[in-house]
């Protein structure tokens, strides 16, 4: 085999192995369940309970919401911290952001892993909720949501201003466990 064959034969077995390797280091679950209880905060009436479901690379997320602001949209984040114990929910922290991207369109690849679709409210100010993305886990590791909170803000995030989408007072807080 000639010296060219030879060097391009090996840098094919290693691109290879990169690429296996970085497969299995892939974060993926099988039906980890997670879930939390969002308590009023800032004066609000505004309550729910979320489950999330870690499905392979990508997690489902299903809520139930109420006493919202009757038809609109409000933020939704995964917060860094697990502590909903201020009256304003400060408590809970910034946006959830392990690899310390901008905050960001959930799903692009370039937000916070913490950064939800908007929860969008009825007539009623009640909401059902579902959206199935990436970028997180349902564990402890690093990328793991457990431990952290789950926060309803009263206001739409607009997925752009910088750091956490302008979306307002932390209406609602709860622990994900």
């Amino acid at each position: 085999m000639s010296t060219n064959l030879r060097n391009i034969s090996i840098a094919l077995s290693a691109a290879g192995l990169l690429a296996l390797v970085a497969c299995q280091s892939m974060e993926q679950g099988t039906g980890q369940k997670a879930s939390a209880s969002l308590e009023s905060r800032s004066g609000s009436k505004a309550k729910g309970d979320v489950t999330f479901t870690w499905q392979g690379s990508d997690v489902l997320i299903n809520g139930s919401f109420s006493g919202l602001k009757p038809n609109s949209e409000q933020g939704f984040h995964v917060h860094e911290k697990g502590d909903c114990s201020a009256p304003d929910a400060t408590s809970a922290g910034g946006h959830f952001n392990p690899e310390t991207k901008s905050h960001g369109m959930p799903n692009s690849g370039m937000n916070h892993a913490g950064d939800l679709p908007n929860i969008k409210s009825d007539a009623n100010g009640n909401a059902t909720y579902t959206a199935k993305l990436h970028g997180f886990a349902v564990n402890t590791g690093p990328s793991g949501i457990l431990g952290r909170s789950v926060v309803v803000h009263r206001d739409p995030d607009d997925y752009k201003s910088q750091p956490a989408g302008n979306s307002g007072p932390r209406i609602a807080c709860g622990l994900i466990k």
